[in-house]
């Protein structure tokens, strides 16, 4: 059956009430996620063997409910493979009679925590979507189905309404989810919840970024809670937010689709992030505003998908969106040029970007460490302060580890401009203690527990005199003239140990004379130069530094880590350069 919906319409309206004129409909757009929905309806129905209570049985709420999302969508589409298949019923009513036996009777489930309001939200919203779809589509064999999960989204509306959360996109998701549920069933207190948790100010940086500053939290929950909102209270201001961060986003996409996310506040600071998954929001901005730019990244992004995957959400999940919404299938404004030759800094984040096409460069010294010096989930410790790429040559991370009192790696307090160049500083101590003073001994020797910054200790650090030794960090990094990198490293106060650790993207070949085996994956450049390629691609870096004087080449990751035997070692092919302060060194690369 065709994709395209009958053409003596011409307006479509969606279950939110969006409307668009269908004249201005881009068919193969809608063809691609027609095509991706089936083929991903398919992969949901043969995974789980026709009992698709596993998804919720192994403790995958969310998949069930987006699972129930994506069946509903092909289901209620008149261009779909599976429009009004009876085959789909049977899973659709497991899947919402399963979700409705666990949720509790304060409408929520444990999904990622106990009666977790802002969990149980990110299933609501899908369901609330694919209700609306199910019930535009009025379609007879549904009647159960849709009073099944009508009466999963009452039973959640008030939780959602008293309930709390635990982080910054919490609140836009569950007022995303009130938002949905007061669209069908009007509740005063889900609109006061609302306008509660909108009073605190979205936690949007200067710079675009939400205070989390994780393109995963961005793509995944805040910018689409946020545009629900906007649509469905009339909160115009919100879009405000949106183009904002999708704006950042343009200088912070590699050549190949991924996000930075160095300067992450959450889980995804050491892991890949795609710009797949900002692709609607795109679409819908580009729409909206008529930005070129923004149509530029959307049609760079459909170029790119798949019927199976599309980032880190396959593309047929997308479907049900576009359903929502209509005028998401409008034609895009005519693309406009990326920007592929910049500098570009966002000095909320501390972060430092540069591109000249395929080649890019990120600097960082945004790590919250030195001004709360702890290490926690919810804060950016990422020792990370540079990335380079050649086309398909990337160096994931380069990192400075100093063997002083412990204290792990270098992490900048503050990165400025320095003539041409950027300059990243810090600066540590470590303390020795003197006896304390006659006024606050004790002959039992019970002394309060406490700490001196490295480890606790029933020493009454604070009441002591210290005597302390120092290591101050200057790293100035410049742009070499034919491409590259110059970085000049220099260590003062102290003299101690050092490793610089250069961590390349797996894939690649590494070559040089001067290098030698510390162990698997991990090798010391001792003299001269090392290349690693890829392909066509290369960086040649350098030169070697000796062996690190008295000490072997390791990093020391900081008592922090080692207390917890945690690990600070990076995935992919390792260098070491070593040395001892306060000798200044000077790595290229090129």
């Amino acid at each position: 059956m065709s994709p395209h919906p009958p053409r003596h319409h011409t307006e479509a309206v969606g279950p939110t009430g969006s409307r668009y004129d269908r004249s201005d409909q881009d068919g193969a757009f809608l063809a691609f996620l027609c095509a991706a929905a089936n083929a991903r309806a398919t992969d949901i129905l043969g995974s789980h063997a026709g009992d698709l209570t596993q998804l919720r049985d192994q403790g995958k709420a969310r998949a069930a409910a987006r699972s129930l999302r994506t069946l509903a969508s092909v289901h209620a589409y008149g261009g779909s493979a599976f429009h009004h298949d009876s085959t789909l019923l049977a899973p659709l009513e497991q899947l919402a009679d399963t979700l409705a036996e666990e949720q509790f009777e304060d409408g929520l489930w444990d999904q990622g925590g106990a009666h977790s309001p802002p969990d149980t939200a990110f299933s609501i919203v899908d369901l609330a979507l694919a209700w609306g779809l199910l019930e535009q589509d009025a379609h007879p064999s549904t009647v159960r189905l849709r009073s099944t999960v009508e009466r999963i989204l009452r039973t959640a509306g008030p939780g959602l309404a008293t309930g709390g959360v635990h982080t910054a996109n919490h609140r836009w998701l569950v007022c995303a989810a009130l938002a949905r549920i007061h669209a069908r069933w009007p509740d005063p207190s889900y609109v006061r919840r609302i306008d509660e948790w909108l009073a605190e100010g979205i936690d949007q940086l200067p710079g675009g970024e939400y205070s989390e500053r994780s393109p995963n939290y961005a793509a995944a929950v805040t910018n689409p809670a946020l545009l629900t909102i906007a649509r469905l209270r009339g909160r115009e201001d919100l879009y405000a937010n949106v183009r904002a961060n999708l704006t950042a986003g343009l200088f912070l996409t590699e050549p190949n689709g991924e996000v930075e996310s160095v300067h992450s506040r959450r889980q995804d600071q050491t892991a890949l992030r795609h710009l797949p998954e900002f692709w609607l929001q795109y679409r819908e901005l580009a729409i909206r505003d008529g930005d070129g730019r923004f149509a530029a990244v959307a049609t760079l992004l459909r170029e790119r998908g798949t019927a199976q995957t599309f980032g880190e959400t396959p593309a047929g999940d997308r479907l049900a969106e576009v359903l929502d919404r209509p005028e998401l299938a409008r034609h895009l404004p005519e693309p406009a040029a990326l920007p592929t030759d910049f500098e570009h800094h966002d000095d909320n984040c501390r972060l430092v970007r540069v591109r000249h096409g395929r080649n890019t460069a990120t600097i960082f010294g945004g790590t919250d460490f030195p001004e709360v010096r702890a290490i926690s989930s919810g804060l950016s410790t990422n020792p990370t302060f540079f990335r380079m790429r050649k086309g398909a040559a990337i160096l994931d991370s380069l990192r400075l580890a100093p063997q002083f009192f412990s204290l792990g790696h270098f992490r900048a307090e503050g990165l400025e401009r320095d003539g041409g160049g950027w300059r990243l500083y810090a600066e540590v101590r470590g303390a020795y203690h003197q006896p304390l003073p006659p006024g606050h001994r004790r002959q039992d020797g019970g002394y309060p527990l406490t700490d001196d910054g490295r480890f606790w200790s029933a020493m009454d650090f604070p009441n002591r005199e210290r005597e302390y030794r120092t290591l101050r960090t200057e790293i100035l990094l410049r742009e070499a003239s034919g491409g590259g990198w110059d970085l000049s490293f220099a260590q003062t106060g102290s003299d101690v140990p050092f490793a610089l650790e250069l961590c390349f993207r797996p894939g690649g070949e590494l070559t040089g004379d001067g290098l030698e085996r510390v162990s698997d994956d991990t090798y010391q450049l001792v003299h001269g130069e090392a290349a690693y390629t890829v392909g066509e691609d290369r960086i040649v870096f350098g030169p070697g530094n000796g062996k690190g004087g008295r000490q072997p080449a390791v990093v020391d990751p900081g008592e922090r880590y080692a207390w917890l035997g945690g690990s600070l070692t990076p995935d992919g092919i390792r260098v070491l350069i070593t040395g001892r302060t306060p000798t200044p060194y000077r790595l290229t690369l090129r």
